[in-house]
Formats: structure tokens, sequence, C-alpha cells
């Protein structure tokens, strides 16, 4: 069985996930339902679970404070949150899983599949982590982000992206190092994490760091090279917004 331990302020919310677990996951088993980052720090290390499904705000902290409290973190987390919270896209970048609220049967378990299909890979738990509370911080400039591939996940500063191709259902990094990864997640999902963050999806198959262009070449789209001196076609559609975003940095 899976020991899981649910953190939530609200009495309802902490019941109504308890139920959906119990109908829906069989192979958990709740072991605790806390209402505080007090509580919560408590019944983690008592209980020592494998899977914390973690509100992000709470009266007296939130899931950050929580967690920098653990000098190594051993256990699995799926944050839960009313809205769309200021750190998701911090959670997004350190792969870490999470669920709006209302929940929705299905969302929860596809969140536990997940979990169940990375648990065990302690040194990617502690990188995740790590990452997560460094990339919440606003102070903090230098981003990673973490990378599925086969095997589990890769972690990379975002400023070491030269761009992103897209191949399917896949995404080829390719790297200020020379290095190209491959990711099994589409373009477009990349796309939308990587917004503001000085990238531009300059051709349907193309994602590239404004930080890295080296030049820009005119013609109907045109094309940029790159610092690597690759070459990216723009599309004729995307130009002129490319063209306004670059004249910007």
């Amino acid at each position: 069985m899976i020991k899981a331990i649910i953190v939530d302020d609200e009495l309802g919310a902490r019941e109504s996930l308890s139920k959906m677990i119990e109908k829906n996951c069989k192979q958990i088993e709740v072991v605790a339902k806390v209402d505080s980052m007090l509580s919560a720090f408590e019944a983690i290390t008592n209980k020592e679970p494998d899977l914390v499904f973690l509100d992000i705000e709470m009266p007296n902290g939130n899931a950050f404070d929580l967690l920098e409290k653990f000098k190594n973190i051993n256990f699995n987390i799926i944050f839960t949150t009313a809205y769309d919270h200021y750190a998701i896209k911090a959670i997004k970048f350190s792969a870490i899983d999470y669920i709006l609220k209302p929940i929705d049967p299905e969302e929860l378990i596809g969140a536990v599949k997940r979990f169940e299909e990375y648990r065990g890979q302690k040194t990617t738990l502690d990188k995740q982590f790590k990452t997560l509370l460094s990339n919440v911080r606003p102070e903090n400039k230098l981003k990673k982000v973490g990378i599925p591939d086969g095997d589990g996940l890769i972690f990379i500063n975002l400023s070491d992206i030269i761009r992103c191709d897209s191949d399917g259902n896949y995404t080829f990094f390719i790297l200020t190092n020379g290095k190209k990864i491959i990711a099994s997640r589409t373009l477009g999902e990349y796309e939308q994490m990587f917004t503001d963050d000085n990238f531009f999806r300059v051709h349907r198959s193309h994602l590239i760091n404004l930080e890295h262009v080296k030049k820009y070449i005119k013609g109907e789209g045109g094309y940029v090279v790159m610092i690597d001196n690759s070459q990216v076609e723009v599309s004729r559609r995307n130009k002129t917004d490319f063209l306004e975003k670059l004249s910007h940095l």
C-alpha cells in the first residue's frame, strides 16, 4: 500500500479528497489528515508517508515554508490549489505534479499514476525539490527546468537552452554545451512554460531562446542565426510579433 497524508486547512477539502482517494485509488491508504503546517511537519516525520497531498496556501505559512524544514525530502508530493497559483509555473518547471480544486477524479487518478511511474527515484526527487525551492524564490535569476526523458528527469538551467525543436509528441532541446536532449513532452507545453522567459515560438517546429539569437536575416519570414550558428526559420505569420519581441530585449 501507498501511505499518504492530506494537508489542507479546510475540513471539507480534506474529507472530499479522502473519499475520492478511497473510491478511485485503492492502492492508497490515507494515514493522516492535517490542517496546518506544524501538524503536517509532525505527521510527515512520524508517519513517513510515500505521498503527500499538499495545499499550497495555509493560514500559518505556505507549502514551501514547510518543505524548507526538511533536511531531506524522501516523500513525493502532489500539490493542490484552488486557483492558478503564482507558484504553479515553478512547480511545472520542477516537473512536480499538481491538481487544481475542485479536484476532478480523473485528474487525481492521472496524478497518482504518474507518481507510481516515478516512485523510488530518490536522486531525482531530491533534485526536483531543490529546483522547486530555488525557482519559487523571486530573487533567484538562475532558473532550472526538469526535462522528462525515458529514464526519469534531467535538470538543466534555462539559460543553457539555445532552442527547442518539435518532433511530434517529443521535443529536442539543443544546449549551449552542444548536447541534445529529447523530452517526452510536446513543444506546445514548453511554449506555455517558457513564454515569460524570453523564449519565442518563431515557427510551429521551433521555440528559441531570444538571449541566444546572433543575427536575423530578412526574407518572407526570414530566419535567425543562433549562437551555435544554427539557422532557424521564422514563419511569415510569426515574423511581426517576433521582431517586436526582439526589439524589446
